[in-house]
């Protein structure tokens, strides 16, 4: 085995010039997968991300018996909220646990009457991270202190016809499903470019909402919200052992179109992936093709000399493995360095933020991530495709006949 592994390390170091085009072209493709994957986790934390933000939250945590009306909101009180907050707030993938009153309701005025989902807010604690917060298009966000005023996205604003200053009646539902209302001055208005979700979605202080819906000093869910998409399962695990006996569930569960979404397009960009190394597969055979071809008396001498078919398969098969390893080395370090300095500077996608609802949600720029494991799994694909593609031209370098491929020219 060693013998062999030398003679094809001599064989592929022999024509150096082809030997750095196939590994550097293997290499870049492999880099760009790299990039690519950080460049789309970094498009899910900007886009998923302030979705998931603007819907209630990486994870929410409820009373026993939340679920048990599905479409509804009952404004189940939580027992011990500042337990499950402190619980949520000691894992270190949290960013903030957040208290909140959520009920569904209607506003109204001249122009019609709107469904709504009203939302009592900690206005300092999301404030912070909260994507409304950070797109106030007219007036101010909330303060703690607010009393009926009211906070209502640029869609609702378009549609009833309103400005700052405006007042508006809000009707919500009660913990005994009795209704409160109360008529709300309008003290500021968002803009996160998704008029569907602004039109049906406003937010008062929470002390306002325990005082209109009887709730003095309780709350019905505590919002999670995470640094990163991925780690909610290691938190919920964490929040349920600290603090058992609360419904504690997840934006996958909770926006499940949004869950279709991302995975649906993943399999997309997995298609692409799988396109490009295609494409490298391509381009190894071709070039393994020529390398036998180039070396057809080399073929015929190794075979005099007593190497068997077998053998002299195997010989080029180690030299297609060598030179796929020598790929994804380059590729590796090229891909990771391309994608740390992106992920230093950020990649400006601003300007094309008004293109669709969809990308409306990219605030500024765009991160992009090094996934360790996926670095693994492309280093592996390239070998792996590398050997495969040796594997034909090493047939074909067998079947040639000692007597006659030393007479080849």
């Amino acid at each position: 085995m060693l013998l062999y592994l030398r003679l094809a390390w001599r064989n592929v170091w022999r024509q150096r010039r082809r030997t750095f085009l196939i590994a550097i072209g293997m290499g870049v493709t492999m880099a760009l997968l790299v990039l690519y994957d950080g460049v789309i986790v970094g498009f899910e934390q900007a886009i998923y991300g302030n979705s998931i933000q603007l819907m209630g939250g990486n994870i929410q945590v409820h009373a026993p018996g939340f679920n048990d009306r599905p479409g509804r909101k009952p404004l189940l009180a939580l027992e011990n909220p500042e337990a499950v907050v402190l619980a949520a707030e000691n894992d270190p993938n949290v960013v903030m646990a957040a208290k909140r009153i959520v009920t569904g309701g209607l506003v109204t005025n001249s122009e019609g009457a709107f469904a709504v989902s009203i939302i009592g807010i900690e206005t300092e604690k999301e404030a912070a991270i909260s994507p409304v917060a950070q797109n106030i298009s007219a007036g101010r966000y909330l303060t703690p202190e607010d009393g009926d005023v009211i906070l209502i996205g640029q869609g609702l604003a378009n549609a009833m016809e309103i400005g700052i200053g405006d007042r508006i009646t809000m009707v919500g539902n009660g913990t005994h499903e009795q209704t409160r209302s109360r008529t709300m001055t309008v003290v500021g208005i968002y803009d996160v470019g998704v008029p569907s979700l602004e039109k049906t979605t406003i937010y008062i202080s929470l002390v306002e909402a325990q005082q209109l819906f009887g709730l003095s000093g309780q709350v019905t869910e505590v919002v999670v919200s995470l640094n990163q998409i991925g780690a909610e399962a290691q938190v919920m695990r964490h929040i349920n052992q600290a603090q058992p006996g609360y419904e504690v569930q997840s934006w996958e569960t909770s926006i499940p179109e949004l869950k279709q979404t991302l995975e649906m397009k993943t399999s997309v960009m997995s298609m692409f992936g799988v396109f490009m190394i295609g494409i490298v597969a391509i381009g190894i055979l071709n070039l393994l093709m020529m390398a036998v071809f180039e070396r057809t008396r080399e073929i015929g001498i190794i075979g005099a000399l007593g190497l068997k078919p077998r053998e002299i398969t195997f010989l080029f098969l180690l030299e297609g493995i060598l030179i796929g390893l020598a790929g994804a080395v380059v590729g590796t370090v090229l891909g990771i360095t391309l994608t740390m300095i992106l992920a230093f500077v950020g990649i400006d996608y601003s300007a094309f933020a008004d293109l669709t609802e969809y990308t409306a949600l990219i605030t500024g720029k765009i991160y992009p991530q090094v996934l360790p494991l996926q670095v693994l799994q492309h280093a592996a694909t390239i070998a792996i495709i590398s050997a495969l593609a040796a594997l034909y031209p090493a047939t074909e370098a067998a079947r040639r006949e000692p007597a006659e491929a030393l007479h080849y020219v």
